[in-house]
Parts: C-alpha cells; sequence; structure tokens
C-alpha cells in the first residue's frame, strides 16, 4: 500500500523515469526502496505484426505515453512533484528516440522543481532489481541480464561498480526467441509463447548447437543456434534431401522445447563459469528472458550444485519498468547527479568499467 506524501516526504521520493525501448514507465520509490507506484504502458500489440520493435513506431508512442504515464505514477504514490527529491532517468543503453522522450520529459522536470537529475544505466537497473528483491545488499556478485537486446554478463563489485565480463557476440538470447517464435507461428513477444509450448515438447527431440559452452571465454552466441532451428524447420537452402516433416503441434512444441533448452544450458554454464573464475558465490538474474521458467528451473540446480546465491529479481521487474532505476538512490549517496545537458548513449560499453 503506498504511504501518504507526509508520511514519506521527510526519507525523500524519488520519481523514476524509463523509455528505453518499448515500454514507457515510470516510478514512485522511497529512499528504503519501497515502491510507492510502478506503471508501465506496453506497445507489444504495436510492433506485433512487425515481429520485432521498430524504433520509428516505439519513439512515437513514448511521446504520447511519457506524461500520462508520469501522472498516473505520481497519483497512485498520492505524492505532488513538489515532493519529489530527485528524477531519475535512463540515458543507456537502448533505442536513441526512445530514449531521448524519457530524457526530455526528466529534464524538463528537474529544471523546473530544481531537484537533482540522475541519469541510469538501463543494464545496472535490472540488476539492481535483485537488491530491492532480496531486501540486503548483495553484492560483490555475478550478475547476468539475458533480455531481448542484452545478453551480458557482469562482475558487479558494488552498486554502482559494474564490470562487463561477458557479452553476446550477435544476437541476444531474447532476440533469438522472438525469431525462432516467428519461424513457428508463435507470434510476438516470442518469449513467453516459446515458454507455454516448449512444456508440451521434448526438448532432446533435436540436438541444437551450444556455441562456446566448453570454452573459457565468457561471451554468447545465439546466432548459430537460431540458424539451425530455421533449417530444421524450412529445410537447408540448396538441398537436395527431402525436406522436413511438417510442422504439426507436436514437433513445433519439440523444436520450441529443445531451442530453449539450448538456450538455457548456455546462459547456466557461462554462469557457473564466472562464478568460479571470479570466486564470488552469488548471482543475481535480471531482464525480460530472466522470466523464463526453464531457466528458472536451470539457475535452481545451479544453486544446488555449487551451494551459491542465486537471486533472480520479482517476475514484475524482469521486464522493463521503472521501478528497477531505484538503483539512483545509490548514485544520489555519491552526489552523482547529470547536467542538464547531459545526453544518452545508445549503444553499449563492451569491456571494463564505464
Amino acid at each position: 500500500m503506498a504511504e501518504s506524501s507526509a508520511d514519506t516526504a521527510t526519507a525523500g521520493l524519488l520519481l523514476a523515469i524509463e523509455s528505453s525501448c518499448d515500454e514507457t514507465a515510470a516510478a514512485v520509490v522511497d529512499c528504503n526502496l519501497n515502491v510507492l507506484s510502478n506503471v508501465v504502458a506496453s506497445q507489444a500489440q504495436l510492433h506485433e505484426r512487425f515481429g520485432g520493435v521498430v524504433p520509428e513506431i516505439a519513439s512515437r508512442a513514448h511521446l504520447r505515453a511519457v506524461l500520462p504515464v508520469i501522472d498516473e505514477a505520481l497519483a497512485k504514490a498520492d505524492c505532488r512533484p513538489a515532493d519529489l527529491t530527485a528524477i531519475a532517468v535512463v540515458t543507456q543503453p537502448g533505442l536513441v528516440g526512445s530514449l531521448l522522450v524519457g530524457l526530455t520529459a526528466a529534464k524538463t522536470l528537474a529544471a523546473v522543481l530544481k531537484i537533482p537529475l540522475i541519469a541510469v544505466n538501463h543494464i545496472e537497473a535490472h540488476l539492481y532489481a535483485c537488491r530491492m528483491a532480496a531486501g540486503f545488499d548483495v553484492f560483490p556478485a555475478v550478475g547476468l541480464v539475458v533480455s531481448g537486446g542484452h545478453s551480458n554478463l557482469y562482475h558487479c563489485k558494488a552498486a554502482i561498480d559494474f564490470e562487463l565480463i561477458g557479452s553476446t557476440i550477435d544476437d541476444a538470447a531474447g532476440e533469438a526467441f522472438d525469431k525462432v517464435a516467428q519461424m513457428l507461428g508463435l507470434g510476438y513477444p516470442g518469449g513467453p509463447a516459446i515458454d507455454v509450448v516448449a512444456r508440451e515438447g521434448n526438448a532432446k527431440a533435436f540436438k541444437f548447437p551450444r556455441t562456446f559452452l566448453r570454452e573459457e571465454r565468457l561471451d554468447f552466441s545465439f546466432s548459430g543456434l537460431k540458424t539451425a532451428v530455421l533449417y530444421e524447420v524450412n529445410g537447408i537452402p540448396g538441398s537436395h534431401s527431402a525436406p522436413p516433416p511438417k510442422l504439426t503441434e507436436q514437433r513445433i512444441a519439440d523444436v520450441a522445447a529443445s531451442f530453449q533448452q539450448a538456450v538455457v544450458d548456455v546462459l547456466v554454464a557461462k554462469c557457473r563459469q564466472a562464478a568460479r573464475q571470479y570466486g564470488l558465490k552469488r548471482l543475481l538474474v535480471g531482464g525480460g528472458v530472466a522470466a523464463n521458467s526453464q531457466l528458472r528451473q536451470g539457475l535452481d540446480e545451479l544453486q544446488r550444485e555449487e551451494a551459491i546465491d542465486v537471486i533472480v529479481a520479482p517476475m514484475e521487474y524482469c521486464t522493463d519498468n521503472a521501478a528497477m532505476a531505484a538503483i539512483a538512490w545509490e548514485l544520489y549517496g555519491e552526489s552523482r547527479f547529470a547536467a542538464l545537458d547531459v545526453d544518452v548513449t545508445p549503444g553499449l560499453v563492451r569491456r571494463g568499467r564505464r
């Protein structure tokens, strides 16, 4: 239940804004990490016909939604703009047009209210959602962020000290889910659809590749896996072999289950490898694909086998949202404020401290 503005004003209130991709979100979080409101306007229906996010459509949808979403977040938290202590906004990584919509709104509010503006890294916020769920300091740890645009491993030294130690060299895991779902006629977004269909399938029906599975590098690659599924579904171009069998419901379920298991095997293996390499006994997992039931089962097994503490972001914080931008309170504590001329950074720093 949301506290009243009178109860929380002395503790401080943060308005966080997220618009990095295809969700417009705003949240109000107090300095004790209590989420007083968390509003998300999804664009999934707008992008469904294209099988993926169209940047121009996303930007225009953010323009329409950002002010109503902010108003709703403030109303649900029972607070006024004058009650706010700071404004947090995601500035990286993401789609440039989408990021600019949220940043412009945040700059305007910070300037008018004369309160600090705090720039947040979207990927780091996904891992901070694990800190919020745990209710205690979870650092240092290995961090895995796995979503439609990112498959990254981090050495999380502290709440605002993250080092990228592994990433995908091509498709992100979530992107592969979307593309395979499209091949199987399962619609968009692909992750939830494949998760459901795979429950009726045989995960050992097809031997799909697991790239880098036994290599020391902590990187990922899902392009070859995606291509292997394409050949299994449509046949190999130019091949004189017999065409593949018809896509019956059972065959779709088997392909989905086998594909999903290949992704999970690689993600879990690299988490195990990173934990051993860095001598860490805690793993944080966030991002949209963290909602996948098979991945969660694999992480449960990893926790038992390696005797490590695995913290997965709550379901409501796996997909993009603004509540996880409460990481801004950590930056606030160190007076790491952004100037009003701060710009967005669409790309992702691939190695080292940013």
